[in-house]
């Protein structure tokens, strides 16, 4: 992999770490500025909602910059954000530079991956992707342990003043590493947008919500789950955070392996092999070994389906992916937001902690059967051309004669 990937991991690396950091922070954020849990909540919701609305609005502002500049100015807004977060006053500061940070998350994963596929050979794209994904995965095992722990035993505002020295490194990184690339002839948000009507794009992001929205309707609750129901300790929900971070590695690593060699069938196993983990959760809760291996498989299957899907938006957006691929970013942050809502709709009615589970499950289902959709559709599509294909010839001699 060229040197250039590992400019984009670190730039990821600090970007993972500032968005899921906020579970380790909240109580020391609470305790300075005087405010509840659920209200310091608030610093992941407008993160969220900062990367949905950020990823399309940035890449279109940004179409006719040069696509190395637009990471690097993408790392440079993140740098501002997670500053200000760090040197904020109110904690109403703090939530605009958690805005700020958000807006140049969207646009630079997704500029990031098209980046990254184009640095090397098309049968290589997705392991690329992947590659540059890693410095997310490893921010849940690394980053965001380090981050709590600063937290801990220093202050929360050390941890963002970390993250602002990694996004440092990052943008160094991109200008040093990353080569330039062609000059943007003109706008292009003409066929941007329009590749984002494509049906197979809408069926790929759709799937992504579904898919990963259904990790977050179980992962959200996991600390309650674990610790009244499953009976650990809460000091251990700390070490099973690490352990989903893990899988999150070994997923992203099997993800960008077999999606180079069959990106629809990559995309069955993970997705069903998700559903079945997230319902098999529900009672296996109630068992600390039986949760822990839970928890592992739903990192591996939940994030061995970014890859292929985040290939799939670009393949279907062929010639112009750039606003297809931040716009998928964005829906794995819309994923969250719906997980984490479905999950506490099951709970407020009554169902009891382990509900997010088998809830959870249904999403990964019905992108399963969004799949089968998607691979229909390209069945016809090729029906279709090899029909048209035979036809040429017979219709090329009527029209000699």
């Amino acid at each position: 992999m060229p040197l250039a990937l590992w400019a984009l991991a670190v730039g990821a690396f600090g970007i993972g770490t500032t968005e899921f950091v906020v579970s380790g922070v909240l109580p020391g954020v609470a305790d300075e500025f005087g405010v509840s849990i659920p209200t310091a909540g608030y610093l992941a919701t407008v993160y969220a909602i900062g990367v949905f609305v950020g990823a399309p609005l940035t890449t279109i502002i940004g179409a006719r910059v040069e696509r190395r500049r637009m990471l690097a100015a993408m790392m440079v807004l993140f740098i501002i954000g997670n500053l200000f977060t760090t040197v904020a006053p109110t904690f109403a500061f703090v939530l605009v530079g958690r805005v700020l940070a958000a807006l140049s998350h969207g646009a630079f994963i997704g500029i990031g991956t098209v980046v990254a596929a184009s640095l090397v050979a098309p049968n290589k794209g997705a392991r690329a992707i992947a590659f540059m994904l890693s410095g997310m995965t490893l921010a849940n095992v690394v980053g965001v342990p380090a981050g709590t722990l600063l937290s801990q035993h220093v202050s929360w505002r050390a941890a963002f003043g970390v993250i602002t020295v990694v996004g440092v490194i990052g943008v160094i990184g991109i200008r040093t590493l990353v080569p330039e690339g062609p000059k943007p002839q003109g706008a292009r948000i003409r066929p941007e947008v329009a590749a984002l009507t494509n049906p197979q794009v809408i069926l790929a992001l759709s799937m992504t919500v579904l898919g990963f929205g259904g990790v977050f309707v179980s992962l959200t609750y996991v600390a309650p789950m674990m610790v009244e129901v499953a009976g650990f300790a809460e000091s251990t929900v700390t070490w099973l955070l690490g352990l989903f971070g893990v899988g999150l590695v070994i997923g992203n690593m099997i993800g960008g392996r077999f999606a180079d060699r069959a990106l629809m069938p990559m995309l069955y196993a993970g997705l069903t092999g998700l559903a079945v983990v997230l319902f098999a959760f529900t009672w296996g809760a109630h068992s600390k070994i039986a949760s822990a291996v839970c928890i592992l498989l739903i990192g591996v299957f939940g994030f061995a389906t970014v890859p292929p899907l985040q290939k799939r938006v670009m393949d279907k957006a062929a010639g112009a992916p750039t606003l297809a691929s931040a716009v998928n970013i964005g829906c794995f942050n819309l994923g969250n937001a719906v997980g984490a809502w479905l999950g506490g709709f099951v709970i407020a009615r009554g169902l009891g902690l382990t509900a997010p589970n088998w809830a959870g499950a249904l999403l990964p289902a019905g992108a399963l059967v969004l799949a089968f959709v998607s691979a229909t559709l390209d069945r016809r599509d090729t029906l279709r051309d090899d029909h048209r294909n035979n036809a040429h010839p017979a219709e090329m001699s009527i029209v000699r004669s």
